[in-house]
């Protein structure tokens, strides 16, 4: 009988931490970066139906790179999470930590498994606050280490030079704009100091959280006229929905209610104590 190698679980942990940085490497990019009135994702995605970027809970978004099976897992189980604890305790007992915490412990239990291969997944968790100095950013790597970002963050494909990128440019108080277009400039650049790619509209999926909006839940998609015009600085075009969606809103949904009202009062009032009609 054969004796089995021995390999020292330093060794182990080593080549699963390398299987999964390679995996994760040939994703495409996703930057995460916080401007004047929220926090914007900006990922390299042509597909309108598999999101990179989506919606946790009222404050929270989820970003990933890696397999998408394995993400979009982890992403159910944390608005599943999300969910449950705001409906048992209180909708403000959910925040980023808590749910980057779930992350840590599942992606660790799965990496220090030998019966499974680690996740090839790279996650952001952030969180929109009242003021710029509550805004939270936290990134996840396949062991379940939770590193805590100030301001900016890049993940999959070339994210050190990105991240080299962002530090650089990235000043507090951008506009959607100005913060969109730093975004697309780290994305876009080669990382051999070649010449720039140009990243239109279609080739990119784009949210925020929004902290100006009066919606509870911050979260909202940027896509169509409304992203081009933003690409190209317009900075009217930032609060276009809210415009749209806010006291003209509510302004409509009181005057269909008060339009309910002279129809109720329109109608005769139904006596209890009428005869039924006779029957034949």
């Amino acid at each position: 009988m054969s004796t089995p190698f021995y390999v020292s679980p330093q060794q182990a942990m080593a080549d699963r931490a390398e299987y999964a940085r390679k995996g994760i490497a040939r994703g495409r990019s996703v930057v995460v970066l916080t401007y004047a009135d929220g926090i914007v994702f900006v990922a390299e995605n042509t597909s309108r139906a598999l999101h990179k970027v989506s919606e946790i809970y009222d404050r929270i978004a989820f970003a990933a790179v890696g397999r998408y099976n394995e993400f979009e897992n982890l992403r159910i189980g944390g608005v599943r999470y999300a969910d449950l604890r705001g409906y048992s305790y209180d909708r403000a007992d959910v925040n980023a930590r808590g749910l980057a915490n779930v992350y840590a412990q599942t992606l660790g239990t799965i990496f220090s498994s030998t019966g499974e291969k680690p996740y090839e997944v790279e996650l952001i968790v952030a969180e929109v606050g009242k003021a710029p100095s509550d805004d939270q950013i936290y990134r996840l790597t396949p062991d379940g280490s939770v590193v805590d970002e100030q301001h900016t963050v890049a993940v999959g494909g070339n994210s050190e030079s990105i991240s080299t990128y962002l530090e650089q440019r990235h000043t507090e108080g951008l506009t959607l704009p100005e913060a969109l277009k730093v975004a697309v400039e780290s994305l876009a650049r080669d990382p051999n100091g070649g010449q720039a790619r140009t990243l239109t509209q279609d080739q990119l999926e784009v949210a925020v959280l929004d902290r100006g909006r009066w919606q509870q839940r911050k979260f909202k998609r940027l896509t169509g006229d409304q992203l081009g015009r933003l690409l190209a600085g317009d900075e009217t075009a930032a609060g276009e929905d809210e415009a749209a969606d806010g006291p003209a809103a509510a302004e409509s949904a009181a005057d269909q209610a008060a339009d309910l009202d002279e129809v109720l009062d329109d109608l005769p009032e139904l006596d209890g104590e009428s005869e039924a009609p006779e029957e034949d």
